[in-house]
């Protein structure tokens, strides 16, 4: 077995990381308290090539591995979980469904600018009564002649509403099927579609400078041509595109432990109570390996999962795994993080206070701890419901 990452890996981790620290870092406090997406430094990571990583140059993507993708979400969530989420739904969500399902035109019209980074592109699925019931999707959509026509909303969807956002990928019922459960089909919706309004939400306590959206559509016509893929498909192709997705997540965990550790560990050296540094105290130093050995076990456990989706076998049960172990790591080590520093841990000029809001989100964006225990259970033979 190999653990080694390989020269162009190592290279992206260490530009990406470089990038990280000299531009996103003296920002992220400030952008974080306005609750401001910045333009600025999107264009920035679009220069870095940090958007369509894994898609072919045919498209405009970079057509790297995703454990490179995965690799660079790593280093920017070590920095700030706002430009994290940003690269990750784009990726992961925006891009994925587009090029994994589009069709030939859809793909030539839409990858090559979001590849870019001109644009960006939403994921439509959570509604206000559907999340992790995904079946429960009430938004339709009615063919009417060459067009469909769709009535519904959908809530917490990010990237939806800048001022580049191209359109979004919206989950609707089309129909039933045989067996009484509903049809679900996604269809491409562009910003400027009459009957089509995109609202930034405010008000978050996490994520607050990534840009999160309300969606609504009444009466909102589309050409048939934009249907994504085969009519009745949209339920299947949510849920792969999800399984990519949890590993951006599992991604932004991991990083963000890692920069829990990182300013742990420094705040424990330079902090000094009875005479020496904390880090130097048994209870503090166990702390400390506690959060490094989490973090090692769940880095192997993403990458693995990134490299069996690399050699095209199965991932599904891996990605749950890796999501979920990788969120809960990094709440115990922003929870260590904060409480190693104290009172200043409470405080927003120290960083780890914003770790500490941004990591709860983790445990439940692209299916809550409790839905991945049930997949990885169903994985496992214990069929629960």
């Amino acid at each position: 077995m190999e653990f080694k990452l390989s020269t162009e890996q190592e290279i992206l981790r260490e530009s990406v990381r470089s990038f990280a620290e000299k531009e996103i870092k003296p920002v992220a406090r400030d952008l974080d308290e306005k609750e401001a997406f910045s333009y600025e430094t999107m264009a920035k990571m679009a220069e870095l090539g940090l958007f369509g990583i894994f898609v072919s140059e045919e498209y405009g993507g970079q057509e790297m591995d995703y454990v490179s993708y995965i690799i660079a979400v790593e280093e920017i969530a070590r920095v700030d979980g706002s430009h994290a989420a940003t690269i990750a739904a784009e990726n992961s969500l925006g891009i994925s469904p587009i090029y994994y399902f589009g069709s030939e035109a859809q793909k030539r019209k839409y990858l090559p600018k979001l590849c870019a980074g001109e644009t960006l592109w939403g994921f439509g699925l959570t509604e206000p009564n559907a999340g992790s019931d995904a079946m429960a999707t009430k938004t339709t959509a009615v063919k009417d002649g060459t067009e469909w026509v769709i009535n519904g909303s959908k809530i917490f969807i990010t990237n939806a509403s800048t001022d580049i956002t191209a359109g979004v990928t919206v989950l609707c019922r089309t129909g039933t099927r045989p067996d009484g459960k509903p049809e679900l089909t996604c269809i491409l919706v562009e910003s400027g579609t009459p009957g089509f309004v995109a609202k930034p939400m405010h008000g978050k306590m996490m994520w607050r400078a990534s840009n999160t959206s309300e969606l609504y559509f009444s009466d909102c016509r589309v050409p048939v041509e934009n249907t994504l893929g085969p009519v009745g498909e949209g339920f299947h192709q949510m849920m792969k595109t999800l399984d990519g997705g949890r590993l951006s997540i599992a991604a932004m965990g991991l990083g963000g432990a890692q920069g829990c550790f990182d300013l742990a560990l420094k705040y424990a050296n330079e902090r000094e109570q009875f005479g020496r540094p904390i880090a130097n105290f048994q209870v503090n130093a166990f702390k400390l390996a506690d959060m490094a050995t989490e973090i090692e076990c769940a880095r192997l456990l993403l990458y693995k999962a990134c490299w069996l989706r690399d050699n095209h076998l199965p991932f599904s049960k891996e990605a749950a795994m890796a999501k979920l172990y990788c969120s809960e790591v990094m709440y115990r080590c922003a929870n260590h993080a904060v409480q190693l520093h104290g009172g200043y841990g409470l405080m927003k000029e120290y960083d780890v206070e914003r770790f500490y809001r941004d990591q709860k989100l983790l445990e439940i964006g692209e299916g809550t701890s409790e839905v991945q225990r049930i997949v990885i259970a169903r994985y496992i033979g214990a069929r629960c419901m």
